[in-house]
């Protein structure tokens, strides 16, 4: 995994799987605003198979509420996202790090919303917990 996610592997069925993240997604206060089905849009558009791959657009509306009432142009960095992926009979999840895609934002923003990213990256690590207890 590269250094700008966090991860773990969860064995079951991959519907099952996807229904236990966004649960644990929902504990945290994060719903979901895009669902990208990677797999399905590769076939129909180049004729490439890959294995079952999903993008899901994850938010937490109080936490983007703070973000986008400071800085309107992070949007661009919304929402955070949620990749799940078939390997083997199991499923990969993985979540964007909050702290690493904040990086980017300009040093006004990062001073007046400092404490947001570690906020999600905490609730988000919480949710990835979750799934590993379960």
């Amino acid at each position: 995994m590269a250094n700008y996610g966090m991860q773990t592997t969860i064995s079951g069925s991959y519907d099952e799987v996807k229904t236990r993240v966004l649960a644990a997604l929902k504990e945290q206060g994060f719903g979901i605003l895009s669902e990208i089905d990677v797999q399905g849009a590769l076939k129909e558009k180049i004729g490439e198979d890959i294995e079952r791959y999903e993008i899901l657009g994850a938010c937490n509306p109080k936490l983007a509420f703070r973000a986008l009432s400071t800085d309107r142009s992070i949007g661009l960095l919304l929402p955070c996202n949620v990749v799940l992926r078939e390997i083997d009979g199991q499923v990969e999840v993985s979540i964007l790090d909050p702290e690493v895609m904040f990086e980017v934002a300009d040093s006004k923003t990062k001073t007046e919303l400092a404490t947001l990213p570690t906020e999600a990256k905490e609730r988000l690590q919480a949710a990835l917990e979750t799934l590993k207890a379960a």
